[in-house]
């Protein structure tokens, strides 16, 4: 099968899609950006072909006509039983970088116990594996990183105490571990992974013995389908890492200017707030850009300012906006720099202001920024699209209709529940676009 591959390197995510000759989306993937752009790519890449691989087993079942129920059942319990796989992978990795770890800083805290509590942390996650992914179970985030953070940091609390066992010290041995967690490809091999997941997922199925035989042979067959990149374009923070031709690297404005259009044909404004800028860009009835600002180079009011805070209050990313939902009493934020949030919110916590108000605040404050680009970038046309991680954000979303309402009335706004993946888009089609036609032919 033939097909073409973007890639959006960001600050916070590397996000992959991959398009088939038609120009079609048959696969994304999404990994958290870190230290190692290429593995960073690599893990996106692999991620965005593990989603080709599960979208053709879901068009193999289909062809067979077969009830729709058992054939939704049958998918979920497909890429359930390996997304478990790849997250008893990442324990595993976790389990071992953690107890490299824990000596070091044991040591730095003279007579305390660290490694104990660490063991009995990394034995309590492996035993919430497998209701993590049962069925029915809403998976709270595409990251290993703030799945662990959120169960690491729970169970630290729970075991902690000043004089013994410092949950600052058991927190300081999680960041240094996931980091080198993060810098490895971690996950099982693929057909294997694969494999257990399709035995178990027929085990549970109400077929019959000759009806799982043949699914469970398309289902091979599927894995066995050669995937032939053709070309791959690349964009985002860090895409002067990528390793690419320079042919191959595009702007991040004119990626998302163009995956935005793909999206929603009629957009002709888009906000995209990512984890190291805010873009607001203008674009004409073919995708192309006629206008954009961005903010400096400062952070403030970009994803990357959203993490602090969360780590801040030792809170998973994720969690931000649900619990600035709960908000009765939002705060007004002075400030949304980057370097003196951490301070702000201790002293506002200080006198007793709820951390749910404080997050509103902060919603507000972010997105009166990203309001101020789209007015100077030629204010808001209709449709207007919003992209990025940040789209991902309830009450960011909600904010931001608000305050469009508020300037300039009703309008139509685009967020696609893929929307992170629209810079990778972007560079997907240019490299459909622009593929050598020796090689594509």
């Amino acid at each position: 099968m033939k097909c073409y591959v973007g890639i959006d390197l960001g600050s916070t995510t590397t996000k992959s899609v991959v398009l088939d000759a038609e120009g079609r989306v048959i696969g994304r993937g999404i990994t958290n950006s870190r230290s190692n752009y290429e593995v960073a790519c690599d893990v996106a890449r692999r991620e965005a072909f593990h989603s080709v691989r599960f979208a053709l087993c879901a068009r193999a079942l289909e062809e067979r006509q077969m009830d729709q129920a058992v054939r939704k059942a049958l998918m979920d319990s497909l890429t359930r039983g390996f997304r478990l796989a790849q997250h008893k992978a990442q324990l595993v990795a976790l389990r071992e970088c953690l107890s490299e770890e824990a000596p070091h800083v044991e040591s730095f805290h003279a007579g305390r116990d660290i490694q104990g509590p660490v063991r009995e942390i990394m034995a309590a996650m492996e035993a919430l594996a497998e209701p993590l992914f049962a069925p029915g179970t809403i998976i709270k985030s595409d990251f290993f990183r703030d799945i662990a953070a959120s169960q690491y940091a729970s169970l630290a609390r729970e075991r902690s105490c000043p004089e013994r066992r410092p949950f600052e010290a058991l927190l300081s041995v999680f960041d240094k571990a996931i980091l080198r967690t993060e810098n490895r490809i971690l996950e099982p091999d693929f057909a294997s992974g694969a494999g257990q997941a399709i035995t178990h997922a027929l085990a549970g199925s109400p077929l019959s013995a000759n009806a799982a035989a043949d699914i469970q042979q398309a289902l091979y067959d599927v894995f066995a389908v050669p995937l032939d990149v053709i070309d791959s374009a690349g964009t985002g923070y860090g895409r002067a890492r990528l390793p690419f031709e320079k042919r191959q690297i595009r702007s991040e404005i004119l990626c998302h200017g163009l995956g935005a259009h793909h999206m929603f044909p009629n957009t002709r404004t888009v906000l995209d707030i990512g984890g190291q800028d805010t873009k607001a860009i203008q674009v004409d009835d073919a995708g192309l850009v006629r206008m954009f600002q961005m903010n400096d180079r400062c952070a403030a009011g970009c994803g990357r300012y959203l993490g602090y805070i969360a780590d801040e209050m030792n809170l998973g990313l994720h969690e931000l906006g649900p619990l600035a939902q709960q908000s009765k009493a939002p705060v007004k934020i002075n400030s949304t720099c980057t370097v003196f949030a951490g301070a702000e919110i201790r002293d506002r916590l200080t006198l007793g202001q709820k951390r749910e108000d404080i997050l509103a605040g902060l919603h507000r404050a972010v997105m009166l920024r990203a309001m101020s680009l789209l007015a100077r970038s030629g204010g808001i046309h209709d449709e207007f699209t919003f992209t990025g991680g940040v789209a991902r954000n309830e009450t960011a979303v909600a904010v931001l209709r608000k305050l469009v309402a508020q300037n300039y009335g009703q309008r139509t706004l685009n967020i696609s529940p893929d929307s992170i993946y629209t810079g990778a888009l972007g560079a997907a089609l240019f490299a459909l676009r622009d593929a050598p036609a020796e090689v594509s032919a």
